[in-house]
C-alpha cells in the first residue's frame, strides 16, 4: 500500500528492565534471582522489576508491601541513578555511532531516525541488530526494538519480542498490522482509555478503523484525531533529538568512599580519558573546564576554571582538573567524581542542526 506522506526508518530502542539489569549485571549474585529496584522501606515503591520478578507480579509503581506479598523471594536494591545514568550515557554513544538523530525518552529508551544514517545502511532491521550487538559487547545490557516508518509504529513493535528480540513493520505490512492490533497494545492507550473503548465496541484496530473521525472526536475529545490517524499508519510526528549540548561531561560513583586527594588521582584520570573520548567521538571542545565533587553526606561541591584555548586531550582535562581539586580542602570523604566541558566549539553546528532539518525524503525503493 503507498502512503502520501513521507516514510521514515525509525527505530525504537527499549533496554530490557534495565535498573534492574544493571544491578543484576554489576552484582552477578543477582542474576535469575527475583530482584526489585527501590521498594525496600516500609513505604516504598518499586522503581524497576527484573524478569524474574515480573513472573511473580511485581511491577513499577507497585508498593514494596504488595510485590513482597506477590513474591517472599524478592531482594530489594538500593536505586542507584548516578550508575544508571552512567550506562545510559554509554548506550547513547553507541546510538549517536549511526545517527545524530536521536530522541531520548528516559535513560532507557530513544528513538532513532536512521533513514540517512552515518553507516550508509539501507537496512533499518540490521542497523538495530546490530546496535543491540554492540550495547550487549559494550555494557553487558540487553535491548529490544521495533522498526517501522513512524515513531508510534515502532514503539509499539518494540515490545513484541521482548525481551532482547525486535520486531520489524514493513511499509506493505502497516495497515493489516494495525487492524488485527488489541486496542490495549496502541501506545497512547491507556488502562482507562481502553476500558472506555471496550463500551464503545472497539477492540481491535478494525474496530477503531471503522469509527468516523467526528465519533472518536466527541467520545475522546482532542485525542480523537490521534486516534483516527494512527490506526490509519499516520503518525508525522519527527525524531527530535536534544539541542547541541552546552556542556558534556563524564563521571563516576565509587563503592567506597574516598578520603584523601591522593587516591583521587588515578579515577580523575580515567575520568579524564572517558570525557577525551566523548569529546573526540562529538568532533567538540571546551574553555571551560568545572570539578564536581558529591561527598558523603551528598553535599555537592564545583570548581572551575575558563582557560583562553578550547581542549579536549586528556592530559590537559587532568591537569586542570588536578588543579582544581587541590584548590581548597575537602570538606569530606567523596563519593562521586565528575568533569566537564562548557564554553564549547558549537556555535557552527547549531546552524547545521538547522539546515539538517531541511532533509527531503524519497520514496523509491524502501527495504527495511
Amino acid at each position: 500500500m503507498g502512503f502520501d506522506f513521507p516514510l521514515r526508518k525509525i527505530i525504537h530502542v527499549d533496554m530490557d528492565a534495565f535498573y534492574a539489569s544493571v544491578e543484576q549485571h554489576d552484582h552477578p549474585e543477582l542474576k535469575g534471582k527475583p530482584v526489585a529496584v527501590g521498594g525496600g522501606s516500609k513505604r516504598g515503591v518499586v522503581s524497576a522489576a527484573s524478569y524474574e520478578a515480573r513472573t511473580f507480579g511485581v511491577h513499577s509503581a507497585m508498593s514494596g508491601f504488595l510485590a513482597k506479598q506477590k513474591c517472599p523471594d524478592l531482594i530489594f536494591v538500593k536505586p542507584r541513578f548516578d550508575r544508571y545514568k552512567e550506562v545510559s550515557l554509554q548506550i547513547r554513544d553507541i546510538l549517536y555511532e549511526y545517527t545524530d538523530l536521536v530522541e531520548p525518552l528516559s535513560l532507557d529508551e530513544a528513538y532513532l531516525d536512521v533513514t540517512h544514517n552515518k553507516k550508509g545502511n539501507p537496512s533499518a532491521t540490521l542497523i538495530a541488530r546490530e546496535i543491540r550487538k554492540n550495547i550487549v559487547s559494550q555494557t553487558g545490557l540487553t535491548a529490544s526494538a521495533g522498526i517501522s516508518i513512524n515513531k508510534f509504529l515502532a514503539k509499539v513493535a518494540s515490545d513484541y519480542n521482548k525481551p532482547n528480540g525486535q520486531k520489524t513493520i514493513n511499509p506493505e505490512e502497516v495497515i493489516s498490522f494495525l487492524e488485527h492490533l488489541e486496542i490495549r497494545k496502541f501506545y497512547g492507550v491507556g488502562k482507562v482509555t481502553a476500558e472506555k473503548m471496550y463500551t464503545l465496541g472497539i477492540f481491535t484496530g478494525k474496530d477503531l478503523k471503522e469509527k468516523s473521525l467526528e465519533f472518536l472526536n466527541r467520545h475522546f475529545g482532542k485525542n480523537g484525531v490521534y486516534y483516527y490517524e494512527v490506526v490509519r499508519g499516520i503518525h508525522l510526528s519527527e525524531v527530535k533529538p536534544h539541542r547541541i549540548p552546552k556542556s558534556v561531561g563524564a563521571e563516576r560513583t565509587f563503592s567506597e568512599n574516598l578520603s584523601s586527594e591522593i587516591f583521587m588521582l588515578g579515577k580523575l584520570e580515567n575520568i579524564a580519558a572517558e570525557l577525551e573520548r566523548r569529546l573526540v567521538k562529538g568532533k567538540i571542545a571546551g574553555k571551560t573546564l568545572t570539578l564536581k565533587i558529591k561527598y558523603s553526606d551528598f553535599t555537592l561541591q564545583t570548581r572551575s576554571k575558563t582557560l583562553p584555548y578550547f581542549v579536549s586531550n586528556k592530559d590537559l582535562i587532568f591537569e586542570v582538573a588536578k588543579e582544581l581539586l587541590f584548590q581548597a580542602e575537602l570538606q569530606n570523604s567523596v563519593r562521586l567524581l565528575g568533569i566537564s566541558l562548557a564554553n564549547l566549539n558549537t556555535e557552527k553546528k547549531a546552524e547545521a542542526s538547522k539546515k539538517e532539518k531541511e532533509t527531503v525524503y524519497v520514496q523509491l525503493k524502501f527495504d527495511f
